[in-house]
């Protein structure tokens, strides 16, 4: 692994096979990797990147990961959308757009990846700001979510907001605080969203710096109490970049929550 965690963000990968739109905007795309391995067509993997909803984030720094979930098997699709600092981005085309490209991409993907893409619902792998989306779609669109893995996600926006997250990041995102906007966080923060029911396994390092550990176990302790299907896996050597480094030696256990996830499914 790198001396820096950071590195992972711009390390270079392959070559995506295929990018496809699932709306008319530049960012309402998804880069699509087909499995290595032959077999029967799989669920397809979304992965939705992280950078704190911001517009300097975008999804070529999940290049990486996205290639070592193809070269194990699984056809992967990173999805692109709107963020803070562009039209569009922030309330509410950000989350329209995940939901939109979730909903699309599994039937964009199989035609484009002939044989590779069953007809089951796909798999989420969001990290960061990208497991918040990540678990605002499995509850706002259970029916297009087969199953969520949810990487140091940002999971409580209205402690994000008082944490003040990345100088601001979650007021960007809905235009203010829960006292200005509670109609916007009661809509989008995962908290406010359960119980749900969607396999999801949330997975978060204890010496995360950017995103608290404590958020999620609090999260997934009060999304148990309600019934959701959840837990948490707790890495007690892994910071936050370590969960999307396949170099990192957090990735085998990513790997096995994937593909528990999709024994399950």
């Amino acid at each position: 692994m790198s001396a820096d965690p950071r590195a992972v963000l711009t390390r270079p990968a392959p070559d995506p096979d295929r990018t496809v739109a699932y709306g008319d905007h530049p960012d309402q795309v998804a880069d699509l990797r087909r499995p290595a391995r032959s077999g029967p067509a799989r669920p397809l993997v979304i992965v939705v990147h992280g950078g704190f909803w911001r517009a300097e984030y975008d999804r070529r720094h999940t290049g990486p990961l996205a290639a070592a979930l193809a070269a194990s098997g699984y056809p992967v699709a990173q999805l692109e959308y709107r963020r803070t600092g562009q039209p569009g981005g922030g309330w509410p085309g950000t989350m329209t757009d995940v939901v939109t490209g979730v909903a699309e991409l599994p039937g964009l993907a199989a035609e484009a990846l002939p044989g590779q893409v069953s007809g089951a619902a796909p798999i989420l792998v969001g990290h960061s700001a990208g497991g918040h989306l990540a678990l605002y779609v499995a509850a706002t669109a259970p029916a297009t979510v087969g199953g969520v893995l949810a990487l140091a996600p940002v999971a409580d926006l209205g402690e994000a907001y008082r944490r003040d997250l990345d100088s601001g990041a979650v007021a960007a995102l809905l235009g203010g605080g829960p006292a200005q906007f509670p109609d916007r966080y009661a809509a989008t923060d995962p908290r406010g969203l359960v119980p749900t029911r969607v396999r999801t396994v949330v997975m978060h390092g204890s010496l995360d710096q950017q995103v608290p550990v404590t958020m999620s176990r609090d999260f997934v302790a009060f999304a148990r109490a309600a019934g959701s299907d959840i837990s948490l896996v707790e890495l007690p050597e892994c910071e936050h970049f370590g969960l999307i480094n396949p170099e990192a030696t957090a990735w085998p256990r990513v790997l096995d929550m994937l593909r528990s996830l999709h024994d399950d499914h």
